[in-house]
């Protein structure tokens, strides 16, 4: 009898989280409809939707990464994406991660954008879920614009930011705002990061929760923002912003991305 029990309280959780998993793929927040999404099922990482960019060359932000390609940085694994940091020489670096995009590939104007992911934790940790517009060949940075949707530093724990950078205000100028956990840690479990881009606006949510909202007169340059851009996610290692490793970071160390999903405004 204990067994029998056992087995039908093991069967009632497993269909209760398939239909909850089944209820996740279905919902759509008001308002929008599903234009494209990566649910990260497969086994592999779907290379019609995404480019890994590789190279070591510090990224602009003096960066201590070198991002490669093989599975042991980037791979699709349990439904999740997985990036991964490590501690490894390559490249002239002392440690390898993974970088994607949708450039060439996935490029819109307007949307809602959506990841439900869990970061990773320790100091010179920098995850990143965030958009470039895509004439950046052609305007270069920052004039395409950059639309940081979540980024942590792992001194921040309890903190995300959501960010602008264009003409006038990228880098230590960009225009943000953070959002602090009630209580806990972000590397604690997985939560939900999005932005609602439509014309002049752009409001950031956390699990739900609005936190920050640009339009063109609160920024302290040109408004840049009213043309294609595409996705990138990224696990960077050290910086200028969150600093270095040091004896208490831990690797390997990983960025866990359920779902990527893009909505446009239902008709």
């Amino acid at each position: 009898m204990p067994t029998f029990r056992a087995a039908a309280v093991l069967a009632v959780f497993l269909s209760l989280g398939t239909a909850a998993h089944a209820q996740s793929t279905l919902t759509q927040p008001p308002g929008w409809v599903l234009d494209w999404h990566d649910e990260f099922d497969g086994r592999t990482l779907d290379r019609t939707k995404w480019i890994p960019e590789t190279g070591g060359n510090g990224w602009g932000n003096h960066e201590l990464q070198f991002y490669t390609d093989p599975p042991g940085n980037v791979r699709v694994d349990g439904g999740n994406l997985v990036i991964e940091a490590r501690k490894e020489d390559h490249g002239g670096r002392h440690y390898t991660s993974a970088r994607i995009k949708t450039a060439g590939k996935v490029e819109r104007t307007y949307g809602r954008y959506e990841a439900r992911i869990k970061i990773p934790r320790g100091q010179g940790m920098w995850p990143a879920f965030w958009m470039l517009g895509a004439d950046i060949g052609q305007a270069g940075w920052p004039r395409c614009g950059e639309i940081d949707i979540m980024e942590n530093i792992g001194r921040e724990p309890d903190l995300v930011h959501g960010t602008l950078h264009g003409p006038g205000y990228s880098g230590d100028k960009a225009i943000g705002k953070p959002q602090r956990l009630d209580q806990g840690t972000y590397a604690d479990d997985y939560h939900v990061y999005a932005v609602e881009w439509e014309p002049r606006e752009i409001r950031w949510y956390r699990d739900g929760i609005l936190y920050h909202t640009a339009r063109p007169d609160t920024v302290t340059g040109d408004w840049v923002f009213e043309h294609p851009f595409f996705v990138i996610l990224n696990l960077a290692v050290g910086g200028a912003w969150p600093g270095n490793p040091d004896a208490t970071t831990a690797f390997p160390q990983q960025m866990l991305v359920d779902y990527v999903r893009v909505y446009k405004r239902a008709r």
